[in-house]
This record gives structure tokens, sequence and C-alpha cells, in this order.
């Protein structure tokens, strides 16, 4: 039997309330299928890993509503596990446009996504404070109206746009704890002593995402600085794009097919997706 919306929801909840996990970011139905096969507890679509498989780059602004709504849409009718999704800066300039993002992402099939506080701008990428609070009331409004409990990550991106200032990402951690997002997440912090303020500043769930920094290298280590969720992110969609480009390399540079030693046979993966489908 499929497994419902509210069961998915709620076993993503479950999650953050005993452990710190991983997060499997995927960008398709294939890589979700691959991940759930591995043992992932939960997925997480990845804004860059859907933009690489297109070809085109991510933060330019070519990452639309659409497209990524669709593709959280198709992964989460892929697996039986829980989805969460990118959803960037909610795509809208204003608090209505970010609650529409939201009321959409509900209709998709996944359990939960994640806001930033980004305006899309290079020359000024992130918004004031008290414009981010906003922007994040009226997603959590609209999360709340959902006929199941979605829940919504609220992004301090700070550290990606290279404004490393700790103090900062805390005083906006605490501004949409208290705004109701459910989650926080900030992608970018290394140091394990400023990993470890964070989560002791608010008193929801934080997330980090792996691969964007040198920082903790096992769950071990994230859990002992209070950490709930490790997102692997783009790092999947990086790993496959390597090794594609490796092989390709390869073959036409040198006119060599090593890279088809040690291979997971057709045969294999085949049948792996034929369970699913089946």
């Amino acid at each position: 039997m499929p497994v419902s919306l509210v069961e998915k929801s709620a076993r993503y909840r479950a999650l953050h309330t005993t452990d710190v996990f991983v997060a499997g970011g995927c960008w398709d139905a294939g890589s979700a299928r691959l991940m759930a096969h591995a043992g992932m507890p939960c997925l997480e679509t990845s804004s860059a890993g859907v933009m690489f498989a297109r070809g085109l780059p991510d933060g330019d602004g070519l990452a639309t509503r659409e497209i990524m709504l669709e593709n959280a849409r198709e992964v989460a009718a892929a697996v039986d596990l829980p989805v969460t999704a990118d959803l960037e800066n909610g795509w809208a300039a204003t608090p209505e446009g970010v609650a529409e993002t939201v009321r959409l992402a509900g209709t998709t099939g996944i359990v939960g996504g994640s806001i930033e506080d980004t305006t899309g701008d290079r020359a000024a990428p992130i918004h004031p404070l008290e414009v981010a609070v906003d922007r994040l009331r009226a997603a959590v409004e609209a999360a709340r109206a959902l006929p199941f409990d979605f829940a919504l990550t609220a992004r301090a991106d700070q550290y990606m746009h290279g404004r490393g200032d700790l103090a900062e990402v805390i005083r906006r951690a605490q501004a949409f704890q208290a705004a109701g997002a459910d989650m926080i997440l900030t992608p970018g912090i290394a140091d394990p002593e400023d990993i470890a303020s964070l989560c002791r500043s608010v008193d929801i769930p934080v997330a980090m995402i792996v691969g964007l920094a040198d920082s903790c290298s096992s769950l071990e280590e994230f859990g002992r600085l209070g950490v709930r969720r490790v997102i692997v992110g783009s790092g999947f969609a990086r790993v496959a794009m390597s090794g594609v480009l490796a092989a390709a390399r390869e073959a036409a540079g040198q006119g060599t097919f090593g890279f088809t030693k040690g291979l997971m046979p057709f045969g294999v993966l085949n049948d792996l997706f034929r369970r699913f489908a089946g």
C-alpha cells in the first residue's frame, strides 16, 4: 500500500526527534529511487542537481518555480520516503508570492521545503531582516493552512554569499524561529564551534549541508554539535557528474574504456528499477 502524505510528514517530523540523520540530495526519480534503495530515511531535492541535469547553471535565476515543483512532484511520486524540496527564495519578491509558492508546493506530494532569505540580486543578495521575516511569516501561514503537516525550513544564507557573520546568522535564526519556522538551515558554516553556537541559539532543529565547506566528516560529529539533519545537497549529483566527465574524457581523450570496470552490472541496475516500477 502506498504511504500517505500524512504518514510521510509524521515520519519526517519524527526523524528530527531522535538522533542526527542524513537526507539524500536527489535530482530526479531515478536518483531518488537509488537513494531509497541505499537506505536513506528521507530525500531532499537539489536545485543544483536539477539544473545540472538540464545542462544549466544553478543560482542564475534559471531554476523556475515550474521546473522545480514539477521535479518535486516526480520525485515524491517515485518513492515512499518523505521528500522535501529546495524552494529557493520562493521565486517571488513579495510575501504573497512566497505564500503562493508554499501553497503550490503543498500539492506536489512533498512534506516540506526550505525558503532562503536571498533576493536573487548579486549586488544585494540578502534581504533585510525585517523583509526576510515578513516573507517567512507568510510562508508559515500558507504551510499551516495545508491539510497536512508541511515542515518549513528557514535558510539564513549569509555564509553562501561571503558574509561570514555568525552573530547575524544567529540573529536571523532566532527571528525565523519566532516567525514560526520549523527548522533552520545555514549553508556554508564550517567551524565546529560556530555550528554548536548556532544550534544552542535556537529551540528548533538545525540542518547543515555537507560539501559546501570543509566541516564535520561524520554524522556522529555533527550530532555532537547539536545538528539534527545533515543534507547531502548537490553532493550526489556532483559525484554522478564527476564520474561521467571522467569517463567521457578517458574515452574521448585516451581511447580507452577503463571506466567500465567495477560498474554495477546492467542487469542488476535494471532489476533494481524494475522492482520499483512493479
